[in-house]
């Protein structure tokens, strides 16, 4: 692998990049927040060869979602059911919408 394609994967938002102190760091919270929310299922990290935990930008922005939830009183597991819900939302709009421009 040549540095061009390490790089290239940084753009990937589903290349796990982040460490799980980096991620808590990025998103202003705590590594067990990060826990919690792969606890309730969330997301769920990948790991690297040693066993740790790394974080995609795309978990990122769904962990930032669920952490803005908590921050307004929502309840960890509530917050993790709703940002679940938008997610599927989201790609049900984007598949229909898609459907609509074919036919």
């Amino acid at each position: 692998m040549t540095a061009d394609d390490s790089f290239s994967r940084l753009e990937d938002d589903d290349y796990p990049a982040y460490t799980m102190g980096r991620a808590a760091e990025m998103l202003g919270t705590t590594q067990g927040f990060l826990r919690a929310i792969g606890e309730a299922r969330l997301i769920t990290p990948l790991r690297s060869p040693g066993g740790h935990r790394r974080y995609s930008r795309y978990q990122l922005r769904i962990a930032a979602r669920a952490r803005e939830l908590v921050d307004g009183g929502t309840p960890i597991e509530a917050a993790c059911r709703i940002v679940i819900l938008e997610d599927q939302l989201e790609e049900a709009q984007r598949i229909n919408a898609e459907l609509h421009r074919t036919t």
